[in-house]
């Protein structure tokens, strides 16, 4: 959502910067956003591995709820996560499978719906929230099942 309201109010991104700045300038602190990073020449190729590696820390954020809708797959330990908008469907399929089937590689295996509606592999969760989960209230609620063939 924070990326939508950057495009729709010019300049947003920059102010929001700037009083960043001024806020730490007026208690004679450093800004953290502009210190240079310092790191231990043992650790360089390993952060270098890390900053290569992106893990979408950065992205807007979904909170989804996985629900069991049938009495063949085992519920999850922890229903609720957390990740990025920008996660598909495949990879709740995948998380799913490696959670619940003890196979990543049986995530086809599984079916992934919101509102009894089938969602596609590569809808995004934002796309999911946005047309699916439009008015109502924070957490996304998904429900997984075995696979139906049609």
């Amino acid at each position: 959502m924070q990326d939508i309201v950057y495009k729709l109010v010019p300049n947003l991104m920059d102010n929001e910067m700037q009083r960043e700045r001024e806020f730490y300038k007026t208690r004679n602190l450093p800004c953290p956003k502009d210190m240079p990073q310092v790191h231990d020449s043992d650790d360089k190729a390993n952060e270098q591995a890390h900053q290569e590696a992106d893990y979408h820390r950065q992205d807007e954020q979904v909170n989804v709820c996985l629900e069991c809708i049938s009495d063949k797959l085992r519920n999850l330990k922890r229903r609720f996560i957390r990740c990025s908008s920008q996660a598909t469907i495949t990879h709740l399929k995948k998380f799913l499978a490696k959670k619940v089937l003890n196979g990543i590689d049986r995530y086809k295996d599984i079916d992934i719906l919101c509102n009894d509606e089938l969602l596609g592999k590569d809808h995004t969760l934002k796309f999911v929230y946005v047309t699916r989960w439009r008015f109502k209230d924070p957490p996304l609620r998904l429900q997984y099942r075995p696979r139906v063939d049609l």
